[in-house]
């Protein structure tokens, strides 16, 4: 758009954690733990990504495209947010917008293969054809053997008029989802007739941002319901955008913690109404603050780290050029309000600011530098986390028995000494230690400890481990499936891995995992687990020499309420404009006896979530609970009879409707 044997692993840590003598007036050193036990996923080759846009005249310059190589940059997106619905690449024309010179297709892959990247092609739904996008996958990959993987089907279509905003180009006269599904759907038939191996990628909201929840008029549901309902089942990855916004440096790095709900919801609704697997990829993105200085670089690294843990296969930041904007001062440092990640040379209006040289690399280049060094492809994602907020702790385990961290101060005014604890690994005693500070102009590659580490204030750190001993391990057991999901129990299997192993089942809590059991089987029942709950599991493999494998990738599941309680619920998002809707709860006695006075109780599962206001009774929030007692006029719910009351609820993230309900301390079915 824009230029659980029940056993708290945590208690069996490896002994490697160093004591570091601090002055008595020092802030006592924060403790990170990483777990190896808890595999989160894997990056691809395509997730450390940037926009390219052809009115950008440097676009396949060797000056940029080194610059993309040295920041390890795997996929370069083309031809630029909304000019991509404007953009015909067979006369490389943009009826208008600006062309630059020397932009064309062509030029962009020189670039693309000078970096040994790979490219995200967007096809033009806009004033397009899906002939005109076939032919496009024709020349790419047939006469010039490009072998471009990633096509897009548009940009942001949502913002076509069908919800109000207007900013993206649409020549259809149905601006619906529906009908940018089905025509999304003929261009992902025609382009796969040519090439049926490429992957088609669909256009959606993202969870927690406009138009997200909103059902336009004459709709049969949101834009993600209907476009992966019609559209799902024939391509095959959803995109996503994401400009989370922040007016500080504290309110835009808070804005990472949104991105495990808002992945989690978007697979919901995939594997709801597209009725497969898509992969998801977030093809644009930047921080609301601190665009060009340390801000920008501590989001970058934080978001894509967050982004690739959650299983986000491609990341591109917008932009690689984008042009001075508003000028101000952040951390000491000039930040000219330039969504690019290098320099315009471009100067204010009236002159009086102007931006370094051509090209010079701003902070958030680095970040994405940085995040290349941290994670490469094939990297399984690990748990890991601080024991103070301002820090934020990735950490991802590499084939070859190595171990990195990411680590990120927050702080803009104090150092961290850091304590570094390792469950499931015993790192070598020393680590490559890299490091980009508030104004840096480099990363810097030095040698230092494995268990304890200082961060500069504002700072990225990113520690790579070699392991204490070389060891052979089991192979990684594969990916568990959860089924037969109830309110407390459920079944998981995996694949059979080589004979005689024994597989212990972990729960995720944090940076601990819970040993939930082991069998010498591909399935187990787990059993006792609480209602209405989100769980994240993995699997160990041990052989009969007692060596574990690495945890297996993740599976999430939510459990979900009795079916026999005294008393049910019906939630319903009535009405939703982006950051609030109406919810409507039907509270039923499914009991033999009246409900004479009542409460019904339940909690936002996420902090950006709060009451506004509510009706038919008397609304109250403490914390992140909510609590409803009875008016005067419905205060008895006879048996088999339905009270409604009401409430604005606002939000500032992916808004995750409450799974709970309690009547009078009941716990009630959730319909």
């Amino acid at each position: 758009m824009r230029k659980s044997r029940i056993a708290l692993l945590a208690c069996t840590l490896a002994a490697v954690t160093l004591t570091v003598p601090t002055p008595a007036s020092a802030e006592p050193a924060v403790t990170v733990t990483v777990n190896a036990r808890a595999g989160l996923e894997s990056a691809g080759d395509a997730a450390i990504g940037v926009n390219h846009a052809v009115w950008d005249s440097q676009l396949g310059t060797d000056a940029v495209a080194d610059l993309m190589k040295n920041a390890g940059v795997q996929t370069m997106r083309y031809p630029g947010g909304s000019y991509s619905d404007i953009y015909h690449w067979e006369t490389h024309t943009a009826p208008g917008g600006y062309v630059a010179p020397d932009t064309d297709f062509d030029t962009f892959m020189g670039g693309v293969q000078r970096a040994g990247a790979q490219a995200m092609v967007i096809a033009n739904y806009g004033t397009g054809t899906p002939e005109e996008a076939a032919g496009w996958v024709r020349y790419a990959n047939i006469e010039k053997s490009y072998g471009v993987k990633y096509w897009e089907i548009g940009n942001e279509l949502y913002g076509n008029g069908h919800y109000g905003a207007n900013w993206e180009a649409d020549d259809h006269a149905d601006k619906s989802p529906a009908g940018y599904a089905t025509v999304a759907k003929q261009y992902a038939e025609a382009m796969k007739a040519v090439d049926p191996t490429i992957k088609i990628g669909i256009v959606l909201t993202t969870p927690g941002n406009w138009p997200d929840g909103i059902v336009g008029s004459g709709d049969a549901g949101t834009w993600n319901q209907v476009v992966l309902s019609i559209a799902g089942p024939s391509v095959d990855f959803a995109i996503l955008h994401w400009y989370p916004g922040g007016s500080s440096s504290a309110e835009a790095l808070s804005k990472t913690a949104q991105v495990t709900d808002a992945v989690w919801l978007a697979r919901r609704q995939i594997d709801r109404y597209a009725g497969k697997n898509l992969g998801i990829a977030l093809t644009e993105i930047n921080t609301g603050y601190g665009q060009n200085t340390q801000p920008g670089a501590l989001f970058a690294a934080d978001a894509y780290a967050s982004l690739i843990a959650a299983g986000v296969f491609n990341i591109d930041w917008w932009n690689v050029h984008n042009g001075i904007g508003t000028v101000s001062t952040v951390g000491g440092h000039t930040d000219y309000g330039d969504f690019g990640l290098l320099s315009s040379g471009t100067c204010t209006a009236d002159g009086s600011v102007c931006e370094p040289a051509l090209n010079t690399p701003f902070a958030p280049y680095f970040g994405l530098a940085m995040t290349s060094r941290f994670v490469k492809a094939g990297d399984q994602l690990i748990r890991a986390g601080a024991s103070d907020p301002a820090i934020r702790a990735h950490a991802a385990r590499r084939a070859n028995g190595d171990l990195a961290v990411l680590l990120v101060n927050t702080d803009e005014a104090a150092s961290k000494q850091v304590s570094l604890n390792y469950a499931g690994y015993s790192p070598a005693a020393t680590a490559q230690v890299h490091t980009f500070g508030n104004g840096d102009t480099a990363i810097t590659t030095g040698t230092g400890s494995a268990t304890s580490v200082t961060l500069a204030p504002n700072s990225l750190t990113t520690l790579v481990l070699r392991p204490a001993a070389a060891s052979t391990r089991p192979a990684t057991p594969g990916r568990p499936v959860a089924s037969a999901v109830t309110a407390t129990s459920s079944t998981l299997t995996w694949p059979a891995g080589a004979a005689g192993l024994k597989y212990e089942i972990h729960r995720q809590l944090g940076t601990i995992s819970e040993q939930w059991g082991e069998t010498t089987g591909t399935t187990f029942t787990v059993h006792n687990l609480t209602p209405g709950t989100r769980y994240t599991a993995n699997i160990i493999a041990r052989d009969g020499s007692g060596r574990v494998s690495w945890a297996s990738p993740p599976v999430t599941f939510q459990t979900g309420t009795p079916t026999a309680a005294p008393c049910a619920v019906t939630l319903t998002d009535a009405s939703n404009w982006g950051n609030g809707y109406v919810g409507s709860i039907d509270i039923t006695n499914t009991g033999a006896n009246p409900v004479d006075t009542w409460t019904l109780a339940f909690s936002w599962p996420t902090a950006w979530q709060q009451l506004g206001s509510g009706w038919n009774g008397t609304w109250t929030q403490t914390g992140s609970s909510v609590t409803v007692s009875n008016a005067d006029f419905n205060k008895v719910i006879a048996p088999g009879a339905t009270v409604n009351v009401g409430y604005v609820g606002n939000y500032q993230g992916p808004n995750i409707l409450p799974p709970l309900f309690k009547l009078n301390g009941n716990l009630c079915t959730t319909r």
